[in-house]
């Protein structure tokens, strides 16, 4: 898996995330279950919003009690290596606040979301080793972003058209739409964006007709209505 790194200044303004890449294999929403044993798989789902499963047990809106805790969360899920440092986070989360206070949050949140990826073992999910939060060192994770990059790549290398349009169905909307005036999430966005843009136009340049390209389009636009009706509940 290739990543880059990201500059963090004390101000908490970040000089944003290159293009990191992670698995390319899809998997279909959870269904609502009870956990059986831990570590089970995470999948974090970012583009057209924000989901979570742990294993079969998908958490739901409300159960982020805090909203930062599931900033912290989304946090790690787009940053390389799924790995912060510590003073990092709370630039970002707290970027107003000294660092005893921005201390004391990180640590009410850290314990928050825990709690939420599960009650018993959340360290296991989100752990700290060396100052740095990390999340699932040691399990499966899946993150849609990533799966959405690395598939992008692939098509790039293949040129074949059936693989520009799976990659092109990953992008199920813009990251994040609900942290739109986040900065940290800001230029990782724009760059899922454009990437989205420039496979649909190396999808025509790829050979394929404008019919096969808006069909690619449509099917995009499919899956996110899809997620959204899904987490809606309809």
């Amino acid at each position: 898996m290739t990543r880059a790194s990201r500059s963090v200044g004390r101000s908490g303004r970040t000089a944003g995330w290159e293009m990191s890449t992670g698995r390319a294999e899809r998997f279909d929403r959870p269904s609502r279950g009870r956990k059986d044993s831990a570590p089970e798989a995470v999948r974090v789902w970012l583009l057209g919003g924000f989901w979570v499963s742990v294993g079969p047990r998908t958490i739901e809106q409300d159960q982020w009690r805090l909203r930062k805790a599931a900033s912290l969360v989304k946090l790690l899920a787009i940053a390389p290596g799924h790995r912060i440092h510590r003073e990092q986070v709370m630039n970002l989360l707290w970027p107003d606040l000294g660092r005893k206070a921005a201390s004391n949050n990180l640590r009410r949140v850290l314990h928050a979301a825990r709690k939420v990826l599960d009650s018993a073992t959340g360290s296991l999910y989100l752990a700290s080793q060396d100052e740095s939060l990390m999340l699932c060192p040691g399990g499966q994770l899946w993150v849609d972003a990533e799966a959405f990059a690395e598939s992008s790549l692939s098509a790039r290398r293949s040129r074949d058209p059936s693989a520009y349009r799976a990659a092109i169905e990953l992008y199920a909307g813009e990251l994040l739409p609900d942290d739109r005036y986040e900065e940290w999430a800001e230029n990782r966005r724009g760059q899922l964006r454009r990437l989205y843009f420039e496979l649909l136009v190396e999808l025509s340049q790829a050979g394929a007709t404008a019919a096969t390209v808006l069909r690619a389009v449509g099917r995009a636009v499919w899956t996110a209505r899809r997620t959204r009706g899904v987490r809606a509940g309809r």
